[in-house]
């Protein structure tokens, strides 16, 4: 399995976290199964592979979808050889770039040529053609930079500010000092962070603080969960395990035992 990672150029930064690739040419394993973990941010993938879409429920997904929010476990399996590119965007990118209320795809997707057919098939066919994935991603990079201008959609300046705030303190900000900063009301500021993210603020810093957990869990520093549990603040080891498993679908000790995280945020099984 062969992953690479692309950070976008500068003129994309507040729109593009990451572009991302896996490519599996190994005939040896009938399916590959995708789960992705709860990161806080939607995205677009694009599958290529002889063997069909990716399937998830027993339903094929479409070549090319855009995602939004996952806050719950899923699984989603590809057949054969394949190779995946993936452009993850920052959490307020369906509504700051598509125009698209967030809420809409939250653990949902839907097939990218919704947006401008021609332009899919120009990315699906071009990029085929294409054969290192730095071009790949470059071309990739500048068809999103199109929407971007053609859409001409306005950043909330209030929510985006507040996604700072939230991913910078690990999901520990203080949101009564942070609504008083941005003088709203709670209920105007759910109701436009949950149109531009998709989810509540709340339900977004708890994912962030998964994500700094899992981190710690990555580096393999610590010899007991109780002091991932305590540096990431959760009340205790018990709290700790429930997030855990609420957004991966696994416990943490699942993960470092029988996972094989290939890609970021992507875990993968063979069978």
């Amino acid at each position: 399995m062969k992953y690479q990672q692309f950070i976008p150029p500068v003129y994309l930064k507040d729109k593009i976290r990451y572009c991302w690739m896996l490519e599996n040419t190994d005939s040896d394993h009938s399916q590959t199964i995708f789960k992705p973990l709860a990161d806080g941010c939607p995205g677009i993938m694009l599958h290529q592979s002889a063997d069909g879409n990716l399937v998830q429920h027993d339903k094929k997904l479409p070549q090319i979808f855009l995602y939004g929010q996952t806050t719950r476990p899923v699984e989603i399996v590809s057949g054969g050889r394949f190779k995946t590119f993936g452009v993850v965007f920052q959490p307020d990118a369906l509504k700051s770039v598509f125009g698209i209320d967030a809420n809409e795809l939250t653990n949902s997707c839907t097939d990218f040529s919704w947006l401008q057919k021609s332009m899919t098939c120009q990315i699906t066919e071009q990029i085929s053609h294409l054969h290192s994935f730095a071009d790949q991603s470059a071309f990739l990079f500048n068809s999103i930079f199109a929407l971007v201008n053609k859409s001409k959609c306005n950043k909330d300046s209030s929510v985006a500010y507040a996604i700072s705030q939230i991913a910078t303190s690990k999901g520990h900000v203080d949101f009564k000092n942070l609504l008083t900063c941005l003088q709203l009301s709670e209920r105007t500021f759910e109701r436009r962070f949950k149109q531009s993210v998709g989810i509540s603020p709340k339900l977004f810093a708890r994912i962030c603080k998964f994500q700094a957990a899992l981190e710690l869990l990555r580096m393999n520093k610590y010899e007991k969960l109780s002091d991932i549990a305590f540096e990431s603040e959760y009340a205790d080891q018990s709290h700790f395990i429930r997030a855990f498993r609420e957004f991966s679908g696994f416990s943490p000790y699942q993960y470092q035992k029988r996972t094989n995280e290939v890609a970021e945020n992507f875990i993968t099984f063979f069978s």
